[in-house]
């Protein structure tokens, strides 16, 4: 069948879920057998989100390619467990870069380059790019921010000519605000009626409207939102709360918006989605009575966008081992001494949270030391597993200002070291040690048990390494080197294993997990934590 192309935009405010009910709905479609896809369109200048602060743009997503990506593209990985890549994000920063390295290159033959047709026109070339290959039966665009920003302008009129363009091959669905108005009791439709029409006003007509609302919406309004906005009633359907993003897809289909979808380009539906995987992650979240307590250390903690895949790892290594997760975020900056026995003490499990730079790092010292000394299942991801070996050195080791030359340039101890293509690099964007990697784990160790294989390949995101010439003095101390690339030597993954469980990774797995294939460190992480904590349950 030839590729359809579905866009997804948003009217009347942000952050309501573009990205959920476009995951939702390839979800849904991807488990009819179709081959499926989805890009998302980010409207900033940025070239990538690799140089914002998270608190700018939440986290960032790193894919296997090693292209620095929106946290859209995690939603679309643990929705779907198919694997994105570069061609997956675009940034009007790069289309802009794209079309200027065109006119200096001569490749516009003298004419004078504007918005209309040239920056749409790249648009529209990387939207193509993916159905191109053949390799997909959809392809589904989300538009980043709202409809009436400025920044949006340029992909909304590169969506206008693709749907003429593609004629049946392509629809919209556009996500609206309903709100609640506590004082009136009543829900209101004139946001998304004006939401429908400033679309209309760019030549766009929605074939589907999902309409994100906190109450029920009756039938009858949802007649008269379709009349006022020109579209056919049964292709209004409602996206209420739920306790769980990963209830989305099942509820999208009890309103058959995947079969609405269909039919409207032209596609048979037969039969039902194949969800009994999905359905079988659900029951086990209805089921789940106890709870799991996890800290979660980090510099981030007042915005947890910061570490949406961290979240939604232990989330999934939690319901499948029959628990509900409570995570708490300890503040790095606010932890002391003084203070970690009431932070800390009530933790089934410890996260030391990626990051960079200074700000922060004394009290994840402060944390590991008190993991150690308690022997509290302890996990750190990227330096959070440099921070674990900076305080084992320390402690240990007695190498009192061991350090990374991250943060201190002139430690005589600097067993976390600049990596060493990293040291002629000053371009900051898109420079790092970026995507997927071979990782070699010794057969004995906890990770190896955890993964079932000794061969791994997990996502990278840093600049700075394991300063192999401590690796003897640390080993014979009794923190060992289980995980190392097979080409470059380089160290990935730490352990204690006189403790229960304490295990660094240089490599961030979060990026890795799925609502059908979770993070098997995570996993073995989250058994630890549930074992120590019916331990402490036994002793009282």
């Amino acid at each position: 069948m030839d590729t359809r192309y579905i866009f997804v935009t948003g009217g009347v405010v942000s952050s309501l879920g573009k990205g959920i009910i476009s995951a939702s709905l390839a979800c849904l479609l991807k488990a009819r057998g179709f081959r499926v896809t989805i890009q998302k369109f980010d409207p900033y200048i940025n070239i990538d989100p690799g140089t914002l602060n998270p608190y700018e743009h939440g986290e960032c997503y790193v894919t296997d390619d090693g292209h620095e990506a929106d946290l859209d593209l995690g939603h679309y990985e643990r929705f779907t467990n198919i694997r994105t890549s570069r061609a997956n994000n675009v940034t009007t920063g790069r289309i802009y870069q794209s079309v200027i390295d065109k006119e200096r290159h001569g490749d516009y033959l003298g004419k004078t380059v504007q918005i209309v047709p040239h920056i749409t026109d790249e648009i529209k070339r990387n939207v193509r790019a993916l159905g191109s290959t053949g390799r997909f039966d959809f392809v589904i665009t989300e538009i980043g921010g709202t409809v009436g920003d400025i920044e949006s302008l340029p992909f909304l009129e590169a969506v206008r000519q693709l749907r003429w363009e593609m004629g049946q091959n392509a629809l919209c669905v556009h996500l609206t605000y309903v709100p609640y108005i506590a004082a009136a009791k009543e829900l209101k439709t004139k946001p998304t009626q004006h939401s429908v029409k400033q679309l209309q006003e760019l030549g766009i007509q929605a074939d589907v409207l999902v309409l994100r609302t906190e109450k029920h919406i009756e039938q009858d309004m949802r007649s008269k939102i379709a009349r006022f906005c020109n579209v056919a009633p049964d292709a209004v359907v409602q996206s209420v709360d739920v306790d769980s993003i990963y209830r989305v897809p099942m509820k999208m289909h009890e309103q058959h918006l995947d079969e609405i979808v269909m039919r409207k380009m032209g596609v048979p539906v037969e039969g039902e989605p194949h969800m009994a995987p999905w359905t079988a992650f659900l029951s086990k979240l209805d089921s789940a009575e106890e709870t799991i307590n996890i800290g979660l250390v980090g510099k981030y903690v007042e915005l947890q966008d910061a570490y949406k895949s961290i979240n939604e790892s232990l989330f999934h290594a939690a319901t499948y081992a029959d628990h509900k997760v409570k995570v708490r975020y300890i503040h790095s900056e606010k932890l002391r001494e003084s203070n970690a026995d009431g932070l800390l003490g009530d933790m089934d499990g410890i996260i030391i949270a990626p990051g960079f730079g200074q700000r922060g790092i004394d009290g994840k010292f402060v944390a590991l030391k008190w993991c150690r000394e308690h022997d509290v299942p302890t996990f750190g991801i990227c330096l959070g597993m440099q921070c674990m070996v900076i305080e084992y050195a320390r402690d240990v080791l007695g190498l009192e200002d061991a350090n990374s030359t991250e943060m201190d340039p002139t430690t005589r101890h600097n067993v976390i070291d600049l990596m060493e293509e990293q040291k002629s690099i000053t371009n900051m964007g898109g420079t790092m040690r970026l995507g997927a990697y071979e990782c070699r784990l010794r057969p004995d160790s906890l990770a190896a048990k955890a993964y079932g294989t000794t061969e791994i390949n997990e996502r990278h995101r840093h600049r700075f390494e394991f300063n192999s010439a401590f690796r003897d003095r640390l080993e014979a101390a009794g923190m060992q080197c289980v995980g190392t690339n097979p080409a470059t030597g380089l160290v990935e993954v730490v352990e204690v294993p006189a403790l229960r469980w304490y295990v660094g990774t240089q490599y961030h797995p979060e990026y890795s997990s799925t609502v059908l294939s979770p993070s098997p460190i995570f996993t073995s992480f989250m058994k630890a934590a549930i074992d120590y904590k019916h331990e402490k349950e036994n002793k009282k």
